[in-house]
């Protein structure tokens, strides 16, 4: 519990709302069962966890600006591919990759805790803190029907607000020019509720990057445990959560944590 009322509360988007590491597998499987040769004859669940890694090292790339972002799909095809003896340019593997996101597009779901979660956080005003591209991120959350359900609208790396009228926020590291776990993020999240960051509670599936990295930014920092749907790939890869910074095995725990 925190020792401030909390007013605001902040979410992580992918593998905390959204299915995304779920989304992920049936995409890859997808596109395995429409390639034909070497690639669609080779062990799903291990392309699925090699693929996993590629996402993870690449991904990094581009929050940490050794890579575009359209660079890491590049990236991240070619070394799917190149095993296979799948030699692709980079127009090719954007080509690849867009059909892969056809796939991953259409599996987009939000976990079950999440609209009854929701449905029962009365009187807060809520927001995400996402990893991610803006305009990627927006057109995630429009299809998975949070957009207008949470009433958001996205801040600009200046500290503008789109619509200020809308209750909710969201704040992405593709516009705001920094990345979870570094405090800038969070704090940019405060200011554009006009709130102070002791106000607000933010939880995400990731230790360092979301919960402790939302603590040592002021807020109350919380790791959503999901157990089983844990993304395999991170699942304890930031270490052991410290003392102060609580857990929740759900989101249906929320409610009463900030009660």
């Amino acid at each position: 519990m925190s020792g401030a009322a909390i007013e605001v509360v902040l979410f992580d988007l992918d593998d905390t709302l959204m299915a995304h590491t779920r989304a992920v597998q049936e995409a890859i499987a997808l596109a395995q069962s429409t390639a034909g040769g070497a690639f669609a004859a080779d062990d799903t669940a291990a392309v699925q966890r090699r693929w996993a890694g590629l996402e993870e090292r690449h991904y990094t790339r581009y929050l940490t600006g050794e890579l575009t972002y359209l660079g890491q799909r590049v990236a991240r095809a070619r070394d799917l591919l190149a095993p296979y003896g799948i030699e692709v340019s980079d127009d090719e593997a954007l080509a690849w990759f867009e059909r892969y996101l056809v796939g991953y597009r259409d599996a987009w779901r939000l976990f079950d805790d999440v609209l009854p979660a929701l449905d029962v956080l009365d009187g807060y005003r809520v927001g995400i803190i996402t990893n991610g591209d803006l305009a990627f991120q927006i057109d995630k959350l429009q299809r998975i029907d949070l957009w207008h359900r949470l009433d958001l609208t996205a801040v600009r790396a200046e500290g503008s607000i789109d619509e200020p009228a809308r209750q909710g926020r969201v704040i992405a590291s593709g516009e705001m020019g920094v990345t979870k776990p570094d405090a800038a993020i969070f704090h940019a999240a405060a200011r554009a509720f006009d709130v102070a960051p002791a106000r607000c509670a933010y939880v995400g599936d990731r230790v360092r990057t979301d919960a402790v990295g939302a603590h040592d930014a002021g807020m109350l920092g919380i790791w959503l445990d999901r157990g089983r749907d844990r993304n395999p790939l991170t699942d304890h890869a930031e270490g052991a959560l410290p003392a102060g910074v609580p857990s929740i095995p759900s989101l249906l725990a929320l409610p009463a944590l900030l009660a």
